[in-house]
């Protein structure tokens, strides 16, 4: 597998606690921080120019999250994986393998979740800072049993492009496929598909268009691990003769 189809899947270059290992981790929290930026400082953005029309306003925050996400998976994919969410390194933990033994360590998972989550919470409050509103917890409750089911929806599809996607050799089309499904997943999930336990925890540090309340983010980190659970399951049923083994 090349260096390119390793975008969300597992790291080009899986080794033990290294120079190699922190090199994917400053990775995958400058991808978090900069995709959590985009998210909320484009929500700032489309209230600011669109304050009347909450539509245009989501359409102005899914189009250039988007295309960010597109472009940061370009960028640090070779470096990391280019996960950028704890739902995704979990999976990649339990998808991928060589003969038969996980390809990424506990250790490196939990270095990665840590990674991520302190990402999206510097990425919210650099935000923030660029567009000169306070950092302040926000109080946009989401935590509706429809916002949930949303939540299953969009992990799930998540996980189901990616891994579809790694397992039959086309990882090379990670980046656009992803970028893709998640802006339009923004509209077709009445939660505007967070489909990100990092992400979820680190919009709460933004009271603007793209926050969400505390009180609601465990329920939302729940919804998304059932549907990373969800969209694994459809991966193996549907790609049963698939190599769950990299193939270097």
């Amino acid at each position: 597998m090349s260096h390119t189809d390793t975008a969300l899947g597992t790291p080009a270059d899986e080794v033990p606690l290294t120079t190699g290992l922190v090199r994917q981790l400053v990775a995958e929290l400058l991808g978090t921080a900069l995709l959590v930026a985009v998210v909320v400082g484009s929500g700032i953005a489309a209230t600011t120019l669109s304050p009347t029309d909450v539509g245009i306003q989501l359409l102005e925050n899914s189009l250039t999250t988007a295309l960010a996400l597109v472009v940061l998976i370009l960028a640090l994919g070779p470096v990391s994986g280019a996960h950028f969410n704890p739902v995704v390194t979990l999976a990649s933990r339990v998808a991928d393998r060589r003969d038969g033994v996980p390809t990424m360590a506990p250790l490196a998972v939990l270095a990665y979740v840590v990674a991520q989550v302190v990402g999206a919470i510097g990425g919210a409050v650099l935000a923030n800072v660029m567009f000169d509103v306070p950092t302040e917890i926000s109080t946009h409750h989401r935590a509706t049993g429809p916002h949930l089911l949303g939540e299953v929806v969009a992990t799930a599809g998540l996980v189901l492009v990616i891994f579809a996607l790694t397992r039959t050799g086309r990882g090379v089309l990670a980046a656009p496929a992803v970028g893709a499904y998640i802006g339009a997943a923004y509209w077709f999930t009445s939660s505007t598909s967070f489909a990100n336990p990092a992400v979820s925890v680190g919009r709460m540090f933004s009271d603007t268009f793209a926050g969400i309340a505390p009180a609601s983010v465990p329920a939302f980190v729940v919804a998304q691990v059932v549907g990373g659970l969800v969209g694994l399951v459809l991966v193996v049923y549907l790609y049963p003769n698939a190599p769950a083994d990299r193939q270097d």
